[in-house]
């Protein structure tokens, strides 16, 4: 079996399932376990993701609007790797590269299967793990893999669930602001907090300000999606430019932090157990291992109006 995952989560859930010997190739994003780093990328950017978040959010809406690509996929790569699976994705056309973009460059024939997943809720992601593992001949696998991220959740659950539940606004995009949706809440309800302007299972929509500044929430989590922690953390120009926002209670408490999106709020696979464990270290102080605060989330403490200070970078 020889596999090329074009999807971050599609990769982690073959390792997951004990099958990373079979991976080939990957994805640009795909980046964890660490050593997969070193296995040929078939992917890039089709345009510059170092620009400000509104203008790479201007530059997606432009290339959907006009029909070209989010992403280059090399296809005399996959050619040359000559995979049996080809993993992708069909949920977002924004995320990662899905079944359509493959289908454009005529790579669906460069694999005797290619495996769309599609996950909008946890119970979807289970989904997911087990085409995989129906795929690749590890469906025991696949089983005990979804058994024991259900086994972690609870475990986040049942150690927080004594708790007040504080209100919560999770934002996966700030310029223009994108609060969670997808699996997102389902999260959000395992660490015992009530999400505020999301939907469960829902694609997230661009929403005001006053959206944000109105809900008032006791904590903000601010884990844009595809920015690790440090590049998250270069987002707090955008937000203090906003009116109002040294007024949040959730700031003037310190209750504000920035988090690693790419890695943990936007990736649809085994991870979402661990997003669950760092939502509840956030907003109950909850540790069930050494804490994710400085390498998962980083606390925002606001100096006046001039620059934040990071005090756990």
């Amino acid at each position: 079996m020889r596999i090329v995952s074009l999807l971050a989560s599609g990769t982690e859930i073959v390792c997951g399932l004990g099958a990373g010997q079979a991976l080939v190739g990957r994805s640009h994003e795909c980046d964890s376990p660490e050593w997969v780093r070193k296995l040929p990328v078939c992917t890039r950017p089709a345009f510059d993701i170092e620009m400000s978040s509104k203008k790479i959010d201007a530059e997606v809406r432009r290339r959907l609007k006009e029909g070209e690509p989010l992403y280059h996929i090399d296809g005399d790569l996959i050619r040359e790797l000559e995979p049996d699976l080809l993993i992708t994705q069909e949920h977002c056309e924004v995320c990662a590269v899905t079944s359509a973009d493959v289908a454009r460059t005529g790579c669906e024939d460069l694999a005797d299967q290619v495996l769309a997943l599609s996950a909008g809720t946890v119970p979807g992601i289970y989904d997911g793990i087990l085409a995989v593992g129906k795929a690749i001949n590890r469906t025991s696998a696949a089983y005990a893999l979804i058994a024991g991220i259900q086994q972690q959740i609870e475990k986040t659950y049942q150690a927080v669930r004594k708790e007040s539940t504080p209100t919560v606004v999770v934002l996966e995009w700030t310029d223009p602001l994108f609060p969670m949706g997808n699996w997102g809440p389902e999260l959000v309800e395992a660490a015992n907090g009530k999400l505020l302007l999301g939907g469960k299972g829902e694609h997230s929509h661009a929403i005001s300000w006053e959206h944000v500044r109105e809900a008032d929430p006791d904590y903000l989590i601010v884990a844009p999606c595809g920015y690790n922690l440090n590049r998250t953390t270069r987002e707090v120009s955008v937000l203090e430019a906003l009116p109002g926002w040294f007024e949040l209670t959730t700031v003037a408490k310190g209750h504000a932090v920035f988090a690693d999106g790419n890695k943990f709020f936007n990736r649809s696979g085994p991870t979402i157990a661990a997003t669950a464990e760092i939502i509840a270290e956030i907003i109950h102080d909850c540790r069930l291992r050494p804490s994710w605060e400085g390498s998962a989330w980083q606390r925002y403490a606001a100096v006046g109006r001039s620059a934040p200070k990071f005090p756990h970078a």
